[in-house]
């Protein structure tokens, strides 16, 4: 496991990962929460987690990267950083949860820096059971992009994979449970 990985674990342990008895937003109980925001909005983390990530999509076919608000907000804009530094730059877009209620009424935002038919790359922080990220697919799609591959900072292993599986979307994580928590006791 490299450095920044190690690093990101420390901090998605100490700001993100909370043992104890939650309800998921997927409406199913778990023995931990994990909030990636609190860590995607903190500075290192979020520079870990755009470094992290662009190294993942880096040799991936994408015009740029998008996700569902408000978890994919600053992961969004962590690699859209990070990819203009890095020389690759790569636009990013957001989808919203609700369609815009005036102008333009439109699910997904940042399409001006997209053409039709461009390929997208996910960006999520959490896939339990796909839901969401699959909501969000269906809206970039309907807008006239294509997805290339789903990246999470924590596959739950709660059967999201194998639902992206299905639609025909390969899942890229930094971490599982299990590798989280080993990483961050290392």
């Amino acid at each position: 496991m490299n450095d920044l990985k190690r690093r990101l674990a420390k901090i998605l342990a100490e700001k993100s990962y909370k043992e104890g008895d939650f309800t998921l937003a997927s409406g199913k109980k778990s023995d931990y929460y994990f909030d990636c925001r609190q860590t995607a909005l903190h500075a290192e983390g979020s520079w870990l987690i755009g470094n992290l990530f662009f190294e993942m999509i880096q040799n991936m076919d994408g015009a740029g990267v998008g996700g569902m608000t408000l978890g994919a907000d600053p992961l969004v804009t962590a690699v859209t950083v990070i990819s203009h530094e890095k020389g690759r730059p790569l636009p990013g877009l957001i989808v919203r949860k609700q369609a815009k209620g005036h102008g333009t009424g439109q699910y997904v935002e940042g399409l001006a820096n997209f053409s039709q038919g461009d390929t997208v790359i996910m960006l999520e922080d959490v896939v339990t059971t796909g839901g969401s990220v699959l909501t969000a697919i269906e809206r970039i799609e309907a807008a006239g992009l294509k997805v290339a591959a789903v990246c999470c900072v924590l596959d739950r292993e709660e059967g999201g994979r194998q639902a992206l599986e299905e639609k025909g979307y390969a899942l890229h994580s930094i971490f599982t449970r299990k590798q989280l928590v080993e990483a961050a006791r290392s």
